[in-house]
């Protein structure tokens, strides 16, 4: 099984718990549970990275605004809450009142309407579930790095890093969304984080790792760890395939060999599709980069050049204006452009 968001992560962990007979499968899948508790949590993570010897900013629980201001890290900082992704439950703050304007985003109504929204038009089954479980999840503080985004994700087997594809941020959703067109990179810090990782927790599946490339020092500060696969799994950037044919291959026990009708690709830029031309048609980045569309599928084409199935529905359109007219909250909460420009939540 691999989940490929936090929330999946989260409810596959609880399954763990609660269901004896999908232990095995679960920890076949993930690792060992002893280390669940630990990778739901930013701060754990970063404190256990940071016990390895990779390159972290400085990372707090805060209880309340005034305890950032104390902190002494300094503005701008970085405030997230644990049991988010695709930039929602972060904001670049740069004084207190942000700083108070973003608590109320990350703790208050805001996130109990966008949860209801996504049960009653999106379906999704664990809406209101996990806006309960991130309810009692602490807010950290996070000193802000000024730098390039950058991420990478890790095929793993029982520790053992299997491949890895490393890309760094040219074009993003926001100052704190998700990478809609990375260039391939070699980053020997960023593979050795994994490594190290991996290891430390016994992880299997597909993993991702989020950083900032700093201004001047090139150093990669880790900011983030996805326990759960990542949007760079399907490339295929390795000699024989991807991250997807690695793990196949060691879990089956075959040969690691290419999908049948796979491309290797050739272009160090890769634009994910459809984001990245729905989003400006115009960059010249679309120009020059590989798209990564699936041609073989073209009903699945069609599909996603369309608005998501949940915007389509009667309900949704009714309800879309009033809501696209209402604050967006924790995710832009802070942010002013510019050189604020991470951190990316896979």
């Amino acid at each position: 099984m691999v989940p490929c968001d936090d929330g999946a992560a989260w409810h596959l962990h609880d399954l763990w718990a609660r269901s004896a007979e999908f232990r095995p499968l679960i920890e076949r899948s993930l690792g060992p549970a002893e280390n669940y508790s630990t990778l739901e949590g930013r701060v754990p993570t970063m404190q256990a990275a940071s016990e390895l010897g990779i390159c972290v900013p400085r990372t707090e629980t805060v209880a309340t605004a005034d305890e950032v201001d104390a902190s002494g890290l300094g503005w701008p900082a970085v405030l997230k809450i644990d049991g988010t992704w695709g930039g929602e439950g972060v904001a670049i703050v740069h004084d207190r009142q942000e700083a108070r304007d973003a608590f109320g985003a990350l703790l208050g109504a805001a996130g109990n309407a966008r949860a209801w929204r996504r049960f009653l038009l999106n379906r999704h089954p664990l809406a209101l579930w996990l806006s309960r479980r991130r309810k009692k999840s602490p807010i950290l503080v996070q000193s802000f790095v000024a730098g390039r985004q950058a991420t990478s994700m890790f095929a793993c087997w029982k520790g053992e890093v299997l491949a890895n594809v490393a890309v760094e941020v040219l074009l993003s959703r926001g100052p704190t969304g998700v990478a809609d067109v990375v260039r391939v990179i070699d980053n020997r810090e960023m593979e050795s984080a994994a490594r190290l990782l991996a290891k430390r927790f016994k992880l299997s599946g597909l993993h991702g790792l989020d950083f900032v490339i700093e201004d001047g020092t090139e150093a990669p500060y880790l900011i983030e760890m996805n326990a759960r696969a990542t949007q760079l799994g399907h490339l295929n950037v390795c000699a024989k395939g991807n991250l997807a044919d690695a793990l196949a291959a060691r879990v089956t026990g075959t040969e690691m060999r290419p999908a049948h009708g796979a491309r290797r690709i050739s272009s160090d830029t890769i634009a994910h599709f459809p984001a990245a031309w729905k989003a400006d048609p115009a960059n010249p980045l679309l120009v020059t980069g590989f798209h990564d569309v699936p041609w073989e599928q073209p009903a699945l084409v069609r599909e996603l050049i369309l608005d998501p199935w949940p915007e389509r529905r009667l309900l949704s359109r009714i309800l879309g204006g009033v809501w696209r007219r209402r604050p967006r909250g924790a995710s832009s909460a802070g942010s002013r452009g510019g050189k604020d420009q991470w951190p990316l939540a896979g």
